[in-house]
């Protein structure tokens, strides 16, 4: 916003500080200043006022209060002269507003007899000073009362609005209005505008129309100044993409109470320039706004000051920025601060103290050591757990992946939820779209759409994700944190091997894998292959699921390859992790190894295989891994190949080839009593 240093001067009784000098002022205490530059004898500021001290800095005697105040200058403003109505010779303007919150005051004179020329030199340097254009001495006069004050003002032609008949309203749909700039606008609903008896004259707060437009045969004039509902004039100008001063100050809340004094203000200049005469006075203000009262103790101050600021100074700096300050008879040291209302942004005691801070300077402020002890914050215990998971997979070749917790409003068909699972979905009150509908359920779905975006470029995909899924569970929102992962390729038996990886990592002992029970059925698609999954238990308690994805899914997101996943509750897993390891000392005696080939049905599991084996090896077989599985053209009528490597060792002794063989003997009789099994010689 562009301030004259000379507009400035003519409110402070004191030489202001050279313009260095007053940049560096401000840069301290109030605004930033964007740079300043020399215009013939006067220069130019262009300060970046906040939103929210528009409606009381946003001017030039704002500003130059300010710079009074933090420079404890004298400040000084023309003495405001009353105006009464006259009798005129015309007839009077009938005011009407649709409802009431469309303005909270509407004043207006109605002046006859005015001289429409252009502005003398004085006035058009400082419209042109600050960026505007200087048009004639009654539009001229407006936009320097709106410099000057900060009440934004618009001049009607009277004898353009018909009916003698202003009412303020909304705008309908498929109403259009031609503004000063020549512009045709649909205006769109929402908008303010203002109409006469038989058409639209004004968008309100924006920018007038054309056809009520002040020019040479102007002889009698409506000059409004207005405090428009903000919400209205934000989305207004927002819509349409009409920047103007006047809509910027009207969006930020203007001082209701300022608009009568800039009208007088207006026509005091106007008499000496124009001449006319005020004839009526339109002065709509219902409900009065009143200066916010705020209780202020001094000990509160030092407190979130750190520093004991004399009372005096803390009276002193509150009514250099226009409030009025009390003592509170029945409390000591406690006072009253009455906020002027053009000062919106002071309604706390916080609010208060900010001011009285930068006004005494928070350089002035020494530094000092908090007198407080200092506690560390408590431990998060499970927070050690998740990283040190999230080292394990990224140890295991994973990478990690972030997705955004929500998931599209067609999850629910693509993944086959069930009734149930639709229940416990969680929808957004207002997404930003469709793709963001729920909080999603699980973390698996987005890392499956991860898959199918990557597998146009890569081959190997091996991703995981520690977050939290959100679900509701008896009419109230729940979370939980996850950790999930997927391999593509991937089979079942290496998500199992990384889950298996993790319990040993995390001295998890109790860990099994179990069938897969869907319960109840789901009525579309299933996210995982019934015949290559497994729940993931801790005792008697599911806490995930691994297995490898379902064709008809596959198929669904597009994914080519065999896509392997695990998903897993983490609270759960770190509810169970401890850091203590129980020690089993390595046997000082050698091991052997044999291997054992078998065929079995296609729906056998290894792990009823593994438990013929270790119920009948006994405590001399000290390990069995899986080393093949296989299931291709060479294995025929629905069997596969196991194959395994069992490992014989004795704490006491060495093992003789002749113990060995007897015992693995005993292992391979034990297997071929399953007539549906068979050991390969």
């Amino acid at each position: 916003m562009l301030f004259s240093y000379n507009w400035l001067q003519d409110y402070v009784k004191e030489r202001l500080p050279k313009p260095k000098e007053l940049e560096d002022l401000l840069l301290l205490h109030a605004f930033e200043v964007e740079g300043y530059e020399k215009r013939g004898k006067d220069w130019i500021f262009d300060i970046a006022v906040l939103p929210n001290r528009l409606p009381d800095a946003g001017n030039h005697r704002g500003m130059a209060r300010e710079i009074a105040a933090i420079g404890r200058l004298s400040y000084q403003e023309p003495k405001r002269k009353p105006v009464k109505a006259q009798k005129g010779s015309i007839k009077p303007i009938s005011f009407s507003i649709a409802a009431q919150s469309l303005a909270p005051r509407y004043t207006a004179f109605v002046i006859e007899g005015v001289s429409v020329k252009p502005s003398p030199r004085w006035l058009k340097e400082r419209i042109e000073a600050v960026g505007g254009n200087s048009i004639n001495t009654i539009v001229d006069l407006a936009n320097y009362v709106m410099q000057e004050t900060g009440q934004p003002m618009h001049a009607f032609d009277y004898d353009q609005i018909q009916g003698n008949q202003m009412r303020v309203r909304m705008a309908r749909n498929g109403e259009n209005l031609v503004l000063l700039d020549d512009k045709k606008i649909a205006l769109p609903e929402g908008a303010l505008v203002i109409q006469d008896a038989k058409r639209l004259i004004d968008l309100a707060g924006i920018m007038g129309g054309k056809n009520s437009a002040i020019g040479e045969p102007t002889k009698n004039i409506v000059l409004q100044a207005a405090t428009f509902d903000q919400a209205a004039i934000y989305i207004g100008k927002t819509k349409l993409g009409i920047q103007t001063q006047a809509a910027q100050l009207y969006a930020s809340g203007l001082d209701p109470n300022a608009a009568l004094p800039a009208l007088e203000r207006a026509a005091e200049l106007l008499s000496g320039l124009g001449g006319g005469k005020v004839v009526q006075i339109i002065d709509w203000y219902p409900r009065k706004t009143l200066p916010a009262k705020i209780a202020l103790e001094v000990s509160y101050v030092h407190s979130l000051l750190g520093e004991k600021i004399p009372e005096t100074q803390i009276r002193s700096a509150l009514l250099r920025i226009d409030c009025k300050v009390r003592s509170r008879l029945q409390k000591k040291h406690t006072l009253v601060v009455e906020a002027p209302t053009k000062r919106r942004d002071l309604l706390t005691p916080e609010d208060c103290i900010e001011e009285i801070g930068r006004l005494f300077g928070y350089e002035n402020i020494k530094p000092k050591f908090p007198s407080s002890p200092l506690m560390p914050p408590a431990q998060n215990s499970e927070l050690p757990w998740r990283e040190h998971v999230r080292d394990i997979l990224v140890a295991a070749g994973l990478v990690e992946t972030y997705n955004y917790s929500f998931t599209d409003k067609r999850a629910p068909e693509v993944f086959g939820y069930d009734a149930g699972q639709r229940r416990e979905l969680l929808e957004l009150e207002n997404p930003l779209s469709e793709e963001y509908f729920y909080l999603r359920p699980n973390l698996a779905e987005n890392l499956l759409r991860n898959v199918a975006r990557l597998e146009r470029t890569e081959q190997d995909i091996r991703l995981f994700e520690i977050g939290k899924a959100y679900w509701q569970s008896e009419n109230r929102p729940q979370e939980q944190w996850r950790v999930a992962g997927v391999l593509a390729p991937g089979s079942f038996h290496e998500v199992k091997g990384i889950v298996e990886l993790l319990c040993e990592r995390l001295g998890i002992t109790e860990c099994w894998f179990d069938d897969f029970q869907q319960t109840p059925l789901r009525s579309g698609k299933s996210l995982w292959n019934m015949q290559r999954s497994a729940e993931c238990k801790l005792g008697n308690t599911r806490i995930g699921f691994v297995g490898e994805i379902s064709r008809a899914l596959s198929v669904s997101l597009k994914m080519r390859q065999n896509v392997a996943a695990f998903s897993l509750n983490l609270e759960a897993f770190v509810a169970a992790a401890t850091a203590e390891r129980t020690y089993r000392p390595p046997s000082r005696f050698p091991a052997s190894v044999r291997d054992i080939a078998l065929l079995v049905p296609r729906g056998t599991k290894v792990a009823d295989v593994l438990n013929v084996m270790e119920a009948r090896g006994g405590q001399l077989v000290r390990d069995i891994d899986v080393f093949d599985i296989y299931e291709g053209e060479r294995v025929h009528g629905g069997m596969k190949n196991l194959a395994f490597h069992i490992v014989y060792q004795s704490e006491d002794r060495t093992l003789t080839s002749k113990e060995i063989d007897a015992l693995h003997d005993r292992i391979i009789k034990a297997l071929e009593e399953n007539p549906e099994w068979e050991v390969r010689k």
